[in-house]
C-alpha cells in the first residue's frame, strides 16, 4: 500500500502555473507534487547557497593538514618554528571570520 494514497486536485490559470514553475526553479525543485505538498503544509521553501560553507570546509582542510605537518615535525625534531604557528593562527582566524559571516546570514533568514 502506498503511503500517499489520497488525491488532491485543483485548477490554476496559465499565469499561475508559470509563477509556480518559476518559483520551483528558484528553489531548485523539479518535482511539482513535492513542491506543492511542501508549500501547502509549511507555506515556504528555502534553498540555501552553501558555497561559503564549502569554502570554510576547504580552509579547514588546509589548516588541519598544516597542523598535522607541524605536529609531525614537532615529534621528529622536538621543536616548531614560531612562523609556522603564526601562519596556522592566521588560517584559523580566517576560518572563524568566514564562519561568523555564514552564521550572521543564516540567522537573518526569516
Amino acid at each position: 500500500m502506498r503511503e500517499k494514497d489520497q488525491m488532491l486536485h485543483f485548477r490554476v490559470s496559465k499565469a499561475e502555473l508559470d509563477i509556480i514553475r518559476q518559483k520551483m526553479q528558484e528553489v531548485g525543485v523539479r518535482n511539482m507534487g513535492a513542491y506543492l505538498r511542501k508549500m501547502a503544509m509549511d507555506g515556504y521553501c528555502i534553498r540555501l547557497d552553501l558555497g561559503d560553507l564549502k569554502k570554510v570546509v576547504s580552509l579547514m582542510r588546509y589548516a588541519s593538514n598544516n597542523l598535522n605537518q607541524y605536529a609531525r615535525k614537532a615529534n621528529e625534531t622536538g621543536s616548531v618554528y614560531l612562523e609556522d604557528i603564526q601562519d596556522l593562527q592566521k588560517r584559523f582566524d580566517l576560518i572563524w571570520e568566514e564562519l561568523k559571516g555564514i552564521h550572521t546570514r543564516l540567522a537573518s533568514i526569516e
